[in-house]
Parts: C-alpha cells; sequence; structure tokens
C-alpha cells in the first residue's frame, strides 16, 4: 500500500468507526472482569455538540479506552436528556410554523407531534458523538422519556411523597413568562444590563400624619429607595432557592427595586419618594416600610401613602428588616413581585396583589395597562407618572437581572401552586460522602467547597413545570379538590375510595367515578428524572437487583461540566444513596469552560462557537481531540484557538512521516542484515527506558485524573524523543542495510507508543498499528503490557546523548564550520565507558571522526560544557579562538551574576529558616553547579 504524503482521516475514520462497531468491541455485558462504568452526561435531545461537550466526551472516552485496554470490562453508557423547557418550544415553533396553535391540541396530539420531533432531530447529537471517535455501547441508549424511563421518574415520585419529601404548596418561584412554567433556581442565569433607577414620590394621606407632624418642619431624607443587600443575606431572598455559591453576590430572583445612593433632595412633607428600577411593580404596591429604631420615622407609625396614578392607600410599616444606614431607609413593598417584599408581607399580615399574568402582560389586578407586555408598560408609565408629577428624576446605571437559561426570558418572581422536594433530609447523606472521601471530586481544592456549600444551605426543590412534554405529575384530583398521588389512575381511585369509606357507606355508595378524577396538568422538571441517571440506565429503579445494576453500579467516574455541580451532580448522590443505597460513583471530574481566544464564553449569541463536524472535517476527530485536551488542565477553563488543532494535525502528520520512514527502512535497497540480537544498542537501550518511564508517568497522572498533562507527555515523548532523536540515532548509514534488529526494535517502540497515545487520538493509532506490519488484534482492543521499572542510568546516558550532539552542532554554527566537516572529539570526564558506548551514533550525529577520552585540557580546540564534562571539538581547519574566546566570556559574566543572585538569597537568613528545606537545598546546589561551571570556563579560557 502506497501511503499518502500527509495523513488523510476522512476515509480512515469512517472505516475503523464501522469495524469497531461489527466487532462489537465497544458493548458490554457483565462477565468476571472488574467494571469500569461511565454514563454520559445526556445531552439535550434538542442539540448540537458545543465545544464544551466535545471536551466533555473527549475526557470520558480518554478514560473509558485506557481502561478496556488495562483489563477492565468497560460500559460506557449513551443517551439523552428530554429537555421539557427546551424541547416544547421547538416543537410549538414548528407547530407555529404549520400554522398550528398548541392550545387547539389535546396533550395527547401534541406529544405525538413532540416524539415525531424528537425521532427526526434527536440523532444528530449521536452522530456528532460517533463522529468524535467515542467508544460508547450503542446497544445501551436511553432517554429519559423511555417507557421504562418514566415509570422509574412516576415511581420514584410517589414514593418520595409517601415518605413526606414532596409536598404541593403555593410559594413564591422563579416564573418563566416566555415558556410559562416555573423555573428551579439553577435555570436562572444572572447578567448585567444597562437599566434606568426612576425615583418616584408618593403622596403621604395628610389625615394620617397631621397629628404626628405638628412641630416638624418637613421629612428629613424622606427619600425612599431600596437598600443593597449584604451577602451574608443571601439565603433569606428565597424559600424555594436551591443554590447559592460560595462566590454568588446577587439574590436568586430577578433584579428587584434597588438601593439609590447619596440622594440629598429633601421633600415636603405631603410626599415620600422611593427609587426602583421596576416602575411597573408600583401598581402592586401594598405598603412602604421602616426601622423601628429610626428616629427619623416615629412620627410616621400609622401613616399612610397614596400609590401614584391609582391611588391605593397603603400604610407605613415598622421592621428591622431595613437597614437605616443605607438610603433614607424606607422601602416600597410589593409581596407579589420580589421575593424579600413577599416575606415581609406575611410577617405583617400585607395584601398581596399579583399584577403579571403568566405570560408576562399585566392583570386586571394592576388596574391600569391592563393586557399589555411589562417591558412596554414600564415605557408608558414612566410618562404617566412624569405628566403627574410623581416621577422626580431618572438616572442610567448597571444591575443584574435574572434571565431565564431555557428561554432568554427576564426572570419574574411569582407565587405559585407548585409541588416541592424537601432537599435536608436527602442533602445530609450526600453531603457525608463526599465529606468522608466515599465520592472524591476533582480538581477538589476549588469544587469540593463549592459541593459543600450548597448542600450546607440547601432549599427545597421546585419540580413542576407547566408544560406538557415531561413525566405527567401523578397526582389525581377528585371533583371536590381533594387529591391522591399514586402511579396510575385506577391505583389512585382504589387509595381515594378507602380513605372515603365513611363518606361513600352514609350515601350508599362512592359520590365519584373514576372519570371523575383528574390528572394533574403539570409535568416534573427535567432534572427530576436526570438525577435518576446512574441507577435507571441499568433499570435499577423499575427493576431492582437486576445482573446489570448489581454489576455495573456503582459507576467508576463522573465527567461533567462545574456549571450542573447543582442541578445534577449532588442530586444524583442523593438519589443514588436514596434508592440504591450507595453512592452513584466513586470520582467526580469536573472539566473547565471552554472559551474563546479572547476569554469570552462560547455561545450562539456571540457566533464565537465552531461546528464541531465542521472542524472534523478539516482537521480530523484525532486532532480535533488532541487540540482541546492539550490546553485543558483539569477543572480549569481552556481557551480554545483553532490553532491547537492545527498543532493536532502537524503531530498525525509527523507520526504519519515516522511511518514513512519506517516503511523506506523496510524497503531499503541496501537489503536488511541479519539480526544477531548481540550487536550493543544504545539508542534502543534509552527509548526501552524512556518509554517505560512515560508509562510510569501517565500511570501517576491519570490516577490524579490529569489528562492535559498526560498528552503533553506523550506528545513530547513521541515527538521529540522517538521521532527526532532516535529515529535519526537509528537510521541506516548512507549506502548501507538496514539492521533487522534496529527495525524490529522500531517497530515494537512506535507499537508501544501508539497503544499509549491511542485512547487520546484512536483512529491514526489504530490505522498506522496496523501499516507497521501485519497484526492480529487491534489496538483499541490490546492489552498494556507490564513494564519493568525504567534504569535511570540509561535514562541519563540518552539526555547526556542528546545534550553532546546539540552542543557539538551548537558549537559547529558559532565557529562557522561547515556541517560536512568532520571534527575530532575528546572528552575529559569520570564516565568514560559512557562515551565509548556512544561514539557510533555521535560519529554520525555530529560528523564526529574520532571519540578519544583525555585527562587533560586540550589545546586549539573549542571548549565545551555539557554536565560536569568537558568536551574539547577539534576541527580539520586551524580553529579561530576568537569567537570562542568571545562566548566564553559571556557565558562567564552571566554565571558570575547568577551566582551572586544565588548567594545574595542563601545569605538572607529569613528565607533560610523560613523556605522548605528542599528548596533551600535546590538553592544550594544551584550554586555549587555554577561555581564549577566558572572554574570550568575560566580553565577553557586559559587555554586560548
Amino acid at each position: 500500500m502506497e501511503l499518502t504524503k500527509n495523513f488523510e482521516p476522512a476515509a480512515i475514520e469512517i472505516r475503523w468507526t464501522d469495524h469497531w462497531k461489527e466487532k462489537g468491541y465497544f458493548n458490554s455485558t457483565p462477565d468476571e472482569r472488574p467494571a469500569f462504568t461511565v454514563v454520559i452526561p445526556p445531552p439535550n435531545v434538542t442539540g448540537v455538540l458545543h465545544m464544551g461537550h466535545t471536551l466533555n466526551e473527549t475526557v470520558q472516552d480518554i478514560l473509558v479506552r485506557r481502561a478496556r485496554m488495562s483489563g477492565y470490562n468497560a460500559c460506557w453508557v449513551p443517551g439523552s436528556d428530554h429537555a421539557s423547557i427546551a424541547t416544547e418550544a421547538k416543537v410549538v415553533q414548528m407547530l407555529k410554523e404549520k400554522g398550528i396553535d398548541k392550545n387547539t391540541l389535546t396533550r395527547e396530539e401534541f406529544l405525538k407531534y413532540a416524539f415525531e420531533w424528537k425521532e427526526k432531530y434527536g440523532g444528530i447529537i449521536y452522530n456528532q458523538i460517533e463522529r468524535l471517535g467515542c467508544s460508547v455501547d450503542w446497544n445501551r441508549v436511553n432517554f429519559t422519556m423511555d417507557d421504562h424511563y418514566y415509570k422509574a421518574v412516576i415511581k420514584v415520585f410517589v414514593d418520595l411523597y409517601n415518605k413526606g419529601l414532596i409536598y404541593r404548596g403555593a410559594r413564591m418561584i422563579n416564573w418563566d413568562p416566555a415558556a410559562k412554567t416555573a423555573l428551579s433556581d439553577e435555570e436562572v442565569e444572572y447578567r448585567e444590563v444597562q437599566s434606568k433607577l426612576y425615583y418616584i414620590q408618593y403622596k403621604l394621606d395628610s389625615e394620617s400624619v397631621a397629628e404626628k407632624m405638628k412641630g416638624k418642619t418637613g421629612l428629613e431624607s424622606s427619600l425612599t429607595n431600596r437598600r443593597a443587600v449584604p451577602s451574608n443575606e443571601l439565603e433569606s431572598f428565597s424559600h424555594t432557592s436551591e443554590t447559592t455559591p460560595a462566590d454568588t453576590k446577587v439574590p436568586k430572583i430577578i433584579d428587584f427595586d434597588i438601593l439609590a445612593n447619596n440622594v440629598t433632595d429633601s421633600t415636603s412633607d405631603q410626599f415620600i419618594t422611593i427609587a426602583t428600577t421596576r416602575p411597573e411593580t408600583i401598581l402592586g404596591d401594598t405598603a412602604i416600610c421602616v426601622n423601628p429604631n429610626d428616629e427619623r420615622y416615629q412620627h410616621l407609625k400609622d401613616a399612610y401613602a397614596f400609590v401614584p396614578l391609582i391611588n391605593r392607600r397603603i400604610p407605613i410599616i415598622f421592621d428591622e428588616y431595613v437597614d437605616m444606614e443605607f438610603g433614607t431607609g424606607a422601602l416600597k413593598i410589593t409581596p407579589a413581585h420580589d421575593i424579600n417584599d413577599y416575606n415581609l408581607g406575611l410577617k405583617h399580615n400585607l395584601e398581596v396583589i399579583d399584577t403579571l399574568n403568566e405570560d408576562g402582560t399585566l392583570s386586571e389586578a394592576a388596574q391600569l395597562y391592563v393586557g399589555e407586555d411589562r417591558f412596554e408598560v414600564r415605557k408608558k408609565i414612566v410618562i404617566d407618572l412624569e405628566k403627574s408629577g410623581n416621577l422626580v428624576k431618572t438616572e442610567d446605571i448597571i444591575n443584574k437581572n435574572g434571565f431565564s437559561q431555557r428561554s432568554n426570558a427576564v426572570v419574574e418572581p411569582r407565587i405559585s401552586t407548585q409541588w416541592f422536594v424537601k432537599m435536608k433530609p436527602l442533602a445530609e447523606p450526600a453531603l457525608k460522602a463526599v465529606v468522608d472521601g466515599d465520592i472524591k471530586i476533582h480538581p477538589g481544592d476549588r469544587f469540593l467547597a463549592t459541593y459543600k456549600y450548597w448542600l450546607e444551605n440547601v432549599k427545597d426543590w421546585c419540580i413542576s413545570r407547566q408544560l406538557w412534554w415531561g413525566q405527567q405529575i401523578p397526582a389525581w384530583y377528585a371533583p371536590d379538590g381533594t387529591f391522591v398521588v399514586a402511579e396510575n389512575k385506577e391505583e389512585a381511585f382504589s387509595q381515594w375510595s378507602k380513605v372515603n369509606s365513611e363518606s361513600a357507606n352514609s350515601i350508599g355508595h362512592s359520590p365519584f367515578i373514576i372519570d371523575d378524577f383528574k390528572q394533574d396538568s403539570d409535568v416534573l422538571d427535567t432534572w427530576f428524572s436526570s438525577w435518576l441517571w446512574p441507577s435507571e440506565v441499568f433499570h435499577g429503579i423499575t427493576n431492582p437487583g437486576n445482573p446489570d445494576i448489581n454489576y455495573y453500579y456503582p459507576t467508576s467516574v463522573l465527567v461533567t461540566g462545574q456549571d450542573i455541580i447543582f442541578f445534577w451532580v449532588a442530586r444524583m448522590v442523593m438519589a443514588g444513596l436514596e434508592y440504591e443505597k450507595e453512592i452513584p460513583f466513586k470520582d467526580v471530574y469536573f472539566t473547565g469552560m471552554v472559551r474563546d481566544k479572547l476569554g469570552r464564553k462560547m455561545s450562539k449569541s456571540l457566533g464565537n462557537s465552531p461546528d464541531l463536524l465542521n472542524l472534523i472535517d478539516t482537521y480530523g476527530a484525532d486532532a480535533v481531540r488532541f487540540g482541546i485536551m492539550i490546553a485543558a488542565p483539569a477543572g480549569n477553563d481552556l481557551l480554545f484557538d483553532e490553532s491547537s488543532l492545527e498543532q493536532g494535525r502537524n503531530f498525525n502528520n509527523k507520526m504519519w512521516n515516522a511511518l514513512k520512514l519506517i516503511r523506506m527502512w523496510q524497503n531499503n535497497p541496501n537489503g536488511i542484515s541479519a539480526a544477531t540480537g548481540n550487536e550493543p544498542d544504545a539508542a534502543a537501550a534509552w527509548m526501552k527506558h524512556r518509554i517505560a518511564a512515560a508509562k510510569a508517568e501517565m500511570e501517576s497522572l491519570f490516577k490524579e485524573f490529569r489528562l492535559s498533562e498526560g498528552l503533553k507527555t506523550l506528545y513530547s515523548l513521541i515527538w521529540d524523543d522517538f521521532c527526532s532523536w532516535y529515529l535519526e540515532w537509528q537510521k541506516p548509514a548512507f549506502g548501507a542495510p538496514t539492521s533487522q534488529a534496529k527495525l524490529q526494535a522500531t517497530i515494537g517502540f512506535f507499537e508501544e507508543l501508539l497503544q499509549l497515545l491511542h485512547p487520546y487520538m484512536p483512529f491514526i493509532t489504530e490505522e498506522i498499528y496496523h501499516l507497521l506490519r501485519e497484526q492480529k488484534d487491534d489496538l483499541s482492543v490490546k492489552q498494556y503490557a507490564t513494564t519493568a521499572p525504567a534504569d535511570d542510568a540509561i535514562l541519563a546516558q540518552g539526555e547526556l546523548l542528546k545534550q553532546t550532539i546539540t552542543a557539538i552542532r551548537d558549537a559547529r554554527v558559532k565557529n562557522n564550520i561547515k556541517p560536512k566537516e568532520a571534527v575530532t572529539l575528546f572528552v575529559q570526564t569520570a564516565q568514560p565507558q559512557i562515551y565509548s558506548n556512544l561514539a557510533s551514533i555521535l560519529q554520525r550525529q555530529a560528523n564526529v571522526d574520532a571519540v578519544s577520552i583525555t585527562e587533560a585540557a586540550v589545546d586549539k580546540c573549542i571548549n565545551v560544557m555539557v554536565g560536569k564534562d568537558k568536551l574539547f571539538i577539534q576541527p580539520a581547519t586551524e580553529l579561530d579562538t576568537s569567537i570562542q574566546k568571545e562566548q566564553l566570556e559571556k557565558d562567564l559574566q552571566y554565571l558570575q551574576g547568577f551566582l551572586v543572585s544565588v548567594d545574595k538569597k542563601l545569605s538572607n537568613e529569613r528565607f533560610v529558616q523560613n523556605a522548605k528545606p528542599e528548596v533551600v537545598e535546590i538553592e544550594r546546589r544551584k550554586k555549587a553547579d555554577a561555581e564549577e561551571k566558572i572554574k570550568a570556563i575560566e580553565e577553557s579560557l586559559k587555554n586560548l
């Protein structure tokens, strides 16, 4: 087979993908081997793989392939998430394009369209996973709306309800007006936006304050505004707040009325002024609040004010919640549209006026602008407030608003009857599992603290969604408003009948029939299905104790993004401990966030996220995998630049050229010499032990999940040590035959290197492995062999050889000695045998005609230091020593300056006493090394 000039991945990737699938290498069934199980974080069925997914899937494939090649029964389960909000939005859009309104359909009709949409588009992401080279078990694909999975979710809901861990109630939640559904706090994303701060004055009820105003000249500092909220109060922002990361400085609800600082305007005794970013919410105000210890407002006890435009009379209340030091120390209270106001409303028994409909338009309760969008109302009400004389002024500000991660709509706090999970009882064992080390987090220094903080401050989880796409909540309502939670309607009716048997007996029959019962129309949060993933992909909930769940659970490692540590990771631990009585995974590896080279998060809106398939078509899957892994230190964000993919493609071509070079040796017109097996081969000895050292290093790096560092190790080993050095040392001399012994050793080394690299770059490694010589196995399932520890002395000999060749070549360049001009090498050394072993390589690689050991300096030579050895390079023609003298003097000057800096550090008593002993010892070694080199240079200068 004639090899192409460069590696061409397209056809090769297809061929090997088909071959691996045909052989069933990645399919797994329980056997006697230890299991290595990974479950893929299920991507949304609506989506495509972005670069974050690409990193995540590549990391998983590296771990799975290496485990498979290390004797484990590797099982990597693929699948996808039904993504209730995102998918329903796409289906609604599709229907709209067909002229169909969702509201004209029955639930069953809508779900039929949804499943048709899923079948049409759901396979896109699987194709991308396959194109990337992921070695998943395609026989085990799971989808969170599969029949068995649906049943598992319902079963868990019923069980938790019966245990008292699920309840239904009216609470303030995050509301997405675009998707018209409740959200969990994790589904709200805060962003800085340009906003305006509106100063609005409220007229005081003169009758209520008249008596208290006697002797007053006016209200001092009566301008009202929102106070800033200290970070230590963040947990009070939401009854249903499920996440409060340690570094979060914004409340877990939509941006609310905020504090206006440095306001000095005085107002008459007829008005009190507030500052807000949301003037449309004043239509729902039901109080103004001040601190009871604030002397400025003692005269306002039992007083009232009027809401502008609608003249609703509202009380001025007193509560220590208000910070007197901020602004004027007064707040407007809108219980229906702010969680803190809601809490104050409960405490002071305030009226709750919900002025918003579910779609973000104003409700009849607002009295004005009914049916108009909230943001259009904001524009109009400002104009009307100005006309009425209630608008004092407007300021431009930057503040944070909450946006729905699913629809990108600005989120509203809303009081709504929803279903919740009590999280505290589930969180305690999940926290203990990590704190006790049963589950290890990588890198633990950053994410362990975040995990702990969330679980220690966890709030109840709002799990109901006002959608049709998803698992329908198994609650069944009787006409009288009572309800029963059960897995199906028949069971619900049976339970209701038993509970209500007394009333049934009084009239001789049940007052209702089964058809009178209606199921709750809401569905469950998608994450309520995803938290069962490690168990139910093996049917652990629906078929407890089956052979698969017993063999594959707990899984070995979870690889996921740091952004879903609350959504998914912690909740999976809870569900695993609750239903399998065991942790769901032993290790959690958090990948970093993929950013562009400017440091921006990759997103569709910025247009900075490349298309994965286009990248694979351009560079090849191996180059894409290389490019994203080489820049991906564990847990840290990575700056993605296509130049790293170019580097990966160059690496492919480097290995391809190494293959072509070996092919040339195999087809040497001068023949192949018989293998004696007795010829000393310093190069082969060094390469053997260099690979052994790399294997040990890789083992250590994989245990620590330092996969990027592992790739860098292999990259240097293959590009530099094998291709740039070893192959050069072993290539046959011009006109000489190929050494059979060296050829076979070289092929063996290349195979070992390809095997080490295979988990990172599976296609090119498998291809070259089979092109080197006829193979009886495939690299993807070839088991790693046990390797003896590396010999440090042989490794040092190879490093000395590289340094010596480099030093001779540099000396040639600096002294204008042509490459074809042979030189004689004299070496003054304490290890003469090593140079004798290396002589033949030095002669070919540095054009040295002879290598001699000497005990004294040699005149009229170029003097070079390599470690502690002195090299005397004697050219065939007369040497101009002025160039060398100049260079030696420069080197001497540098070393003398370096020695001064080291001496200064070592003479500093504070450094010597406080630094770690090993650090001090390093500095002492630096000093000794510098002194030795200075002495050698000074002696060399004497001989010039």
